[in-house]
């Protein structure tokens, strides 16, 4: 997968969200906004010519810890992240 050119993230009111930029991507029925998680996963993609699902799992096991000091789960991650992707493809904002 890759993410689709002309889609940046910027902070608009405090808010995480994906602008379309260019002509080609100009359809503004759908704001896609991001939370925390997302948006950090997203700026790790975002220049890559490609990226997979288990590479986005890897990030957030090496860049998050529980409060407790535990590691995540890392199926539940890995769960987690095909749900973000889904709606990413949904959303047409990363290439197959």
């Amino acid at each position: 997968m890759k993410a689709k050119k002309g889609f940046n993230l910027r902070s608009v009111c405090g808010e995480q969200i994906i602008v379309s930029e260019g002509r080609e991507n100009i359809d503004f029925t759908n704001i896609i906004s991001m939370n925390e998680t997302s948006a950090f996963l997203w700026k790790s993609i975002q220049d890559k010519e490609s990226f997979t699902t288990d590479e986005l799992v890897d990030l957030l096991i090496d860049n998050y810890q529980l409060e407790d000091g535990a590691q995540l789960d890392r199926e539940k991650v890995k769960e987690d992240v095909k749900t973000m992707l889904d709606n990413w493809i949904k959303a047409e904002i990363v290439e197959l």
